[in-house]
C-alpha cells in the first residue's frame, strides 16, 4: 500500500515555473516507477511524465517535452515534477501516481494539486 501527498501547486503567470514534489508513504517507493497526470475542466485525465524505479528512465507526453523534468529521490521518498515555461493550457489538477506501467496505467493515486497558468 503507498499513500501519495502532492504540494507545490499555485497560480503562476506565463512563461513561469512551478515544481510539484510528491511525497510517499510505504517502504515499496524505492520499487514503484512513479508518474504524474493532469486533468483539465471538462477533459480525461492525461498523462503527463513517467520515471523508472531508479530513476534512469524517464519519459514525457509530447505536450509538455522539452519543459517539464520529472525526477525522484528515493532516500525521500519523494518524486518531483519541475516545470517550466508554463502555459495556459497546463492549467490542471495535477495527480501524482506509483506503480505506473508501461501502459501508462497506475495502481495508486494522490488527492491532487492545482496548477493554474494565467496568460
Amino acid at each position: 500500500q503507498v499513500q501519495l501527498v502532492e504540494s507545490g501547486g499555485g497560480l503562476v503567470q506565463a512563461g513561469g515555473s512551478l515544481r510539484l514534489s510528491c511525497a510517499a508513504s510505504g517502504r515499496t517507493f524505492s520499487s514503484y516507477a512513479m508518474g504524474w497526470f493532469r486533468q483539465a475542466p471538462g477533459k480525461e485525465r492525461e498523462f503527463v511524465a513517467r520515471i523508472s524505479w531508479s530513476g534512469s528512465v524517464t519519459y514525457y507526453a509530447d505536450s509538455v517535452k522539452g519543459r517539464f523534468t520529472i525526477s525522484r529521490d528515493n532516500a525521500k521518498n519523494t518524486v518531483y515534477l519541475q516545470m517550466n515555461s508554463l502555459k495556459p493550457e497546463d492549467t490542471a489538477v495535477y495527480y501524482c501516481a506509483a506503480d505506473v506501467s508501461r501502459a501508462l496505467t497506475a495502481g495508486y493515486w494522490g488527492q491532487g494539486t492545482q496548477v493554474t497558468v494565467s496568460s
